[in-house]
């Protein structure tokens, strides 16, 4: 790999690179970046290579370029490094994936298209997914196994996957529903929302079996989504210091309890003769 000196390019001249899985989106961030390029001008070059006609692809800059299209600049600076497409991706990846805030399905796509390139450039015969992930893991926070499971979120259908990015499915029950077909998904997400509810990781791991034995239907989702879910019973709590002063000292916390029913049902018995004494 090559590095030339940075040199200013025309922006109509740069195209982001092909399957790019971070989001540019247009927020107070954004308006920040872009306040910063009209006042200070571009601190970073981005990073680009040569693709064909005098044309260049992003590999490290996407932001800074959307920034400086919107700050109405006609050049950028930039280093245009000397890589095929697989070492483009990776080194996309790579620069990317330290950033503070990622989303998951970011994540997925980013993983995803970093062992596609590894596997692209295996010539060195070590190309077992396995491996691939491996590999991968040595550069971030996370293990192989949590990497395999972000690259099964590249398998939902985007509104779920949606829900994902929103905090409302968690990562866990989400790989879990990567198994469903898409149909499957489809009416998953057409039963969440009508029901307005999601599944827990139990009631997902349910739907995966039924799916894997060919069980799965409308009908069946609906049934296991409208399961209640044990954290959704209501319940009556009470601290035992609360208590303490009805009952002898020496009760444990299960004595108070036993009692406490023993007394309801005695309350349900009187409440039932004086409404039939009426």
């Amino acid at each position: 790999m090559r590095e030339t000196k940075a040199e200013y390019l025309h922006i109509e001249k740069l195209h982001p690179f092909d399957g790019h899985p971070f989001k540019v989106v247009d927020n107070e961030e954004m308006d920040q970046l872009v306040e910063s390029i009209r006042t200070q001008g571009v601190l970073n070059p981005v990073v680009v290579r040569l693709i064909e006609n005098g044309e260049y692809e992003v590999i490290s800059g996407h932001r800074r370029l959307h920034a400086c299209k919107k700050a109405g600049m006609e050049t950028i600076p930039a280093l245009v490094m000397d890589m095929d497409r697989d070492a483009a991706a990776i080194a996309l990846v790579d620069s990317n994936l330290h950033r503070e805030h990622i989303l998951p399905s970011e994540k997925a796509f980013a993983y995803k298209l970093k062992m596609d390139a590894m596997r692209h450039q295996g010539a060195s015969g070590q190309v077992g997914q396995k491996w691939t992930r491996d590999s991968i893991a040595e550069g971030t926070d996370d293990s192989s196994r949590q990497i395999h499971r972000y690259i099964r979120l590249t398998n939902l259908i985007p509104g779920i996957l949606q829900m994902v990015d929103d905090g409302k499915i968690a990562l866990t029950p989400a790989v879990e529903i990567s198994y469903l077909t898409k149909q499957e998904q489809i009416d998953l997400l057409e039963t969440m929302e009508c029901e307005d509810c999601t599944p827990s990781l139990s009631q997902a791991m349910q739907m995966k079996q039924l799916s894997q034995s060919g069980e799965l239907d409308m009908d069946t989702i609906f049934g296991i989504l409208t399961q209640l879910k044990p954290n959704q019973q209501e319940k009556i709590s009470f601290k035992v210091s609360e208590l303490r002063s009805y009952f002898p000292r020496s009760y444990t916390a299960s004595q108070m309890t036993r009692d406490i029913l023993k007394g309801l049902e005695l309350l349900r018995q009187r409440r039932e003769q004086n409404r039939d004494s009426r």
